[in-house]
């Protein structure tokens, strides 16, 4: 039987059970048989644990008066101890006491000690430099490159102690020749170690360099070497190639430079202890000192074609140099576990240099392009008909070329110049805008002459003008959605930069040269004019903080301008009818008539009489206008809605629009009828009695065929109405509570006194 498991900290007694009886040998055996033996076990095994208990415990008894003994006398040897150590440090605090004086002495010999040792070292160095001075011209004349390195080691190490000598200016200039001469000594053999890549050769000058303090001048020496050959290639390229474009030489030299980086890399790594910025360096000097230089290749290049179209070729050429670049500086700085961001930086400042003049100019660049773009979208034609339909295929070749000039904004700028291109954006709508009204002036124009001539009649005007609305709808939405994709390019593009946790180590999006935030950095690389970058940081926090609903604003309120003008030009064609048929109401004979016919009529009622033509006529226009709206606005269509919710209607109000436009129509339009109906009664200078009655009629014909069409008449109607049918004794308490224009107007024309 296993009783270890009794020792566990975590001892199950019914795990134990279990187990024992799993472990039961004979499986026939009686259960109980089997848990009589184990009881009969274990208490065989208390008993021999009672028994070593007892035991262990009478022997701790039996120990216990040792224990006590030994316990005492260590309490003793402590007390001992202590008395001890206080004896102790009475004696130390007695030595310090005593010594003090002393100790202050030693301190003031060891510092008149140190500065001696430092003066016979000033000395001896002073002595060295006038030994290494007299000695130096001898080591040259050996040319013994190694001894004079080590001369003129030994003189830079005396200079070091001689920093407060009164002559060190000279001394440092006497020195400085020195090295100069060293300098000249070395350089042809130097140059010729760089050329031919010798690398034993490199590594000894690089050495002697470093002893005498002339490493940048090393630097120097290297680029200027391979320098020279790199700016050979790019001539011999341009020669070699003379029938191929810029894009040709370009993608050639890039390919020649990166090559030249990594085989550059390898050597220098082997010579240079920090090879990294000397190459990226060669690599930014080659570029500085092309021959021609880029800027000017690039102006030829775009003479002969679409200067942004040119620009962007070159743009992404280089661009894709710029992106192998910086991932081959990033490995290497991975590898090698060091930062040399700054060099990276100068060389991409340097890659787009070419292009930050022209990205200057790229909203009139813009604006050229989009002004071509605008020329060859056809607005007029000899044809009403034909005109609008050209004014709306219009809508989609506009929008497209609008967003051509995102792409290119994109692909030239990465997303620094689009101030710039909303400007230019700004201009092109605005023409557009401007062409637009010009051809609508034509349209009204031919609608006038044809209205004259009798050749159309007005309901196909305005079927035109309806078209035009829609085109006025597209627009709009149209603009909507430019607006929504120029956001969203924006926010892809430069606005995430806001973001702290926006990955940086992307093609021109490096913290370099102090700039305080990534949008800074990386618009360096294509704005060179401090105000144009502070206003795109401008933006981009905007952006950021969800404060830019619009970036088109503007320009959709100069459409929703024109989506009026053009609701008003379609009004007035409806209502010109409307407005011939009341042009002369004030005029009227039959206002000033005492009868009708001849026959006295003071006394018949009103009932009898029947409506003037003016106001039937006027009264069948209105029934027949729900026919000649309806085949329009029948089908379900945004853009009119679009339209009519940016272009209100004369006479309407700023609601919410109707479920169906033609009930907005009829509502404009008989609005506009009643204002003007009024206008004309309010001029009539008098009324007889029979004038009365025959004006009560003709407004109460008015009324009902508004109430066949589901229309209320307006309150300036119904107030006429009721001062009409006022009888002259009444007349003054209908009239309080009326407008004073509409009471006074009335009672004159009646003669009735207030």
């Amino acid at each position: 039987m296993d009783y270890s498991k009794f020792l566990d900290d975590n001892f199950d007694a019914k795990e134990w059970v279990n187990t024992a009886f799993r472990s039961q040998k004979d499986p026939v055996a009686a259960k109980d048989q089997y848990a009589t033996t184990l009881v009969m076990k274990l208490q065989m095994f208390i008993q021999e644990v009672n028994n070593i208990i007892e035991e262990t415990s009478q022997q701790a008894v039996q120990n216990l008066p040792r224990v006590i003994r030994e316990l005492d006398a260590v309490k003793q040897e402590a007390a001992l101890l202590q008395d001890q150590m206080k004896m102790v440090k009475q004696d130390i605090q007695k030595v310090e006491h005593d010594t003090a004086k002393s100790m202050q002495t030693l301190l003031k010999l060891d510092a008149i000690k140190s500065r001696m040792t430092s003066a016979a070292e000033a000395l001896r160095e002073a002595d060295n430099w006038t030994t290494l001075s007299s000695d130096v011209e001898e080591v040259f004349q050996s040319q013994d490159i190694k001894a004079i390195t080590l001369k003129l080691k030994g003189m830079q190490n005396s200079l070091l102690m001689l920093v407060d000598t009164p002559d060190y200016a000279d001394r440092c200039q006497h020195l400085e020749t020195l090295k100069n001469r060293l300098e000249a000594v070395l350089s042809p053999q130097l140059v010729q170690a760089f050329t031919t890549q010798s690398l034993e050769t490199a590594q000894t000058y690089t050495q002697i360099f470093t002893d005498i303090d002339r490493v940048p001048q090393l630097y120097k020496y290297y680029t200027r070497c391979h320098k020279v050959t790199l700016l050979g290639a790019w001539k011999n390229i341009i020669e070699a190639n003379a029938d191929d474009t810029l894009k040709e030489w370009l993608t050639e030299y890039y390919d020649l430079l990166l090559s030249t980086w990594h085989a550059e890399m390898k050597w220098c790594k082997q010579v240079f202890p920090d090879p990294l910025p000397i190459v990226c360096d060669l690599i930014k000097e080659t570029l500085e000192s092309l021959d021609p230089p880029l800027h000017s290749c690039i102006n030829l290049y775009t003479q002969h074609r679409d200067t942004l179209t040119g620009l962007i070729e070159l743009k992404q050429i280089t661009e894709r140099f710029a992106r192998s670049m910086e991932q081959a500086v990033e490995s290497n700085m991975i590898a090698e576990n060091c930062s040399h961001v700054t060099s990276l930086d100068h060389l991409l400042l340097e890659l787009y240099a070419p292009y930050r003049h022209h990205i200057c100019t790229y909203q009139s660049l813009e604006e050229e392009t989009l002004g071509k773009n605008l020329d060859s979208i056809k607005l007029d034609h000899e044809e009403i008909f034909e005109t609008v339909q050209l004014l709306g295929s219009s809508v989609n070749k506009l929008f497209n070329f609008a967003k051509e000039a995102n792409e290119r904004c994109l692909n030239l700028t990465n997303g620094c110049g689009y101030l710039f291109m909303m400007d230019a954006l700004k201009t092109y709508f605005s023409n557009y805008c401007k062409e637009f009204r010009r051809v609508l002036t034509n349209i009204k124009e031919k609608c006038r002459t044809s209205r004259r001539a009798g050749e159309e009649e007005d309901w196909t005007h305005f079927q035109h003008t309806l078209r035009i609305i829609q085109t006025c709808g597209d627009l709009i939405m149209h603009m909507d959605e430019l607006d929504g994709n120029i956001l969203s390019s924006m926010m892809q593009t430069i606005a995430h930069y806001t973001n702290p946790s926006s990955p940086v180590k992307e093609i021109g999006k490096l913290r370099f040269f102090g700039k305080v935030s990534v949008i800074e950095a990386h618009a360096a690389l294509f704005l060179k004019n401090p105000h144009d970058i502070e206003n795109l940081e401008v933006l981009v926090t905007k952006l950021g903080e969800g404060d830019l609903p619009s970036v088109l604003e503007d320009t959709k309120r100069e459409l929703c301008k024109l989506s009026e003008d053009v609701h008003k030009f379609s009004f007035d064609i409806v209502f010109g009818t409307l407005r011939g048929y009341l042009a002369d109401v004030s005029n009227m004979e039959i206002w000033t008539s005492k009868s009708a016919g001849g026959a006295l009529t003071s006394d018949l009622p009103t009932f009898s009489l029947s409506p003037q033509e003016y106001i039937t006529k006027v009264g069948q226009f209105l029934m027949t206008l729900p026919q000649h709206l309806e085949p329009f606005t029948m089908q379900d269509n945004p853009s009119v809605l679009v339209a009519l919710k940016h272009g209100k209607l004369p006479y309407t109000d700023e609601t919410e629009l109707p479920e169906h436009v033609a009930d907005l129509w009829l509502e404009s339009i008989a609005r506009g009828t009643m204002h003007l109906y009024c206008e004309q009664i309010l001029k009539i200078q008098e009324l007889s009695s029979h004038a009365v009655k025959q004006l009560i009629t003709d407004i109460d014909y008015l009324c009902n065929v508004l109430d066949d069409l589901g229309l209320i008449a307006s309150e300036n109607l119904k107030n006429i109405d009721t001062l009409l049918k006022a009888s002259a004794e009444e007349y003054l308490d209908v009239a309080e509570s009326m407008p004073q224009r509409l009471s006074h107007a009335i009672s004159n024309m009646r003669n009735i006194e207030l």
